[in-house]
């Protein structure tokens, strides 16, 4: 009688390792990360972990880098108006952010070296130089999108006022007696107040590009 095969653990890879990782950030934050809590998590011993990273760093970025690779980049592609392009490329990136928000502290320091986030670089300023924005221009077209979204996914707006009256006496705030209802519309407020900044970012791109006659 054959003796049944154990089960095998699943083969450490970087893809995995990636996975395990964005998980506990997202779960408990960036400080959360370290080697060794990895690989408890991936049932390994700490130092298999040095075959694909050298240290946390590397892992953080690489983390960044998988959420930057869930932004939809067709949008630049598929011959979309420029406006249309970059509102539909934003409404993806802040959709990945706002899935993820304890990476984009490390997703803010820039793309660096991480190959997703170049690739979103390049594709907004290609996009950009060819609609017929001078280069230096579509450079500060990508920055303003950039701090745009990223600002709109540090932190909830609406998430910020406690569900408490008692928080925002009249006396002291004459014009926060409906702040304590903030946080149950959260979502709401953020998505309505990203759409608007949106549209007005977009408008104003479009009325200097119109007055360039570009």
């Amino acid at each position: 009688m054959c003796a049944m095969a154990r089960p095998r653990k699943p083969l450490l890879s970087t893809d995995r390792i990636v996975e395990t990782a964005r998980d506990l950030v997202d779960r408990e934050g960036l400080a959360a990360v370290s080697t060794r809590r990895l690989a408890a998590e991936l049932g390994v011993s700490g130092p298999s972990l040095y075959n694909h990273f050298r240290t946390k760093d590397e892992i953080l970025e690489a983390v960044a880098d998988s959420v930057s690779a869930q932004v939809d980049l067709s949008m630049f592609e598929d011959g979309r108006e420029w406006q249309t392009a970059l509102h539909d490329w934003a409404v993806s990136y802040r959709a990945a952010l706002r899935d993820h928000p304890n990476i984009v502290p490390v997703l803010a320091r820039g793309p660096g070296r991480r190959p997703a986030a170049l690739r979103l670089a390049d594709a907004v300023y290609g996009a950009m130089v060819d609609a017929g924005w001078p280069p230096a221009q579509a450079t500060s077209i990508g920055a303003l999108m950039r701090y745009f979204i990223m600002g709109s996914a540090l932190g909830s707006f609406a998430g910020g006022f406690v569900d408490d009256a008692s928080a925002y006496d009249p006396a002291d705030y004459p014009h926060l007696g409906q702040a304590h209802l903030l946080a149950e519309q959260q979502e709401k407020i953020d998505e309505r107040a990203f759409e608007a900044g949106l549209a007005a970012l977009l408008d104003g791109l479009a009325q200097q590009y119109r007055q360039a006659g570009m």
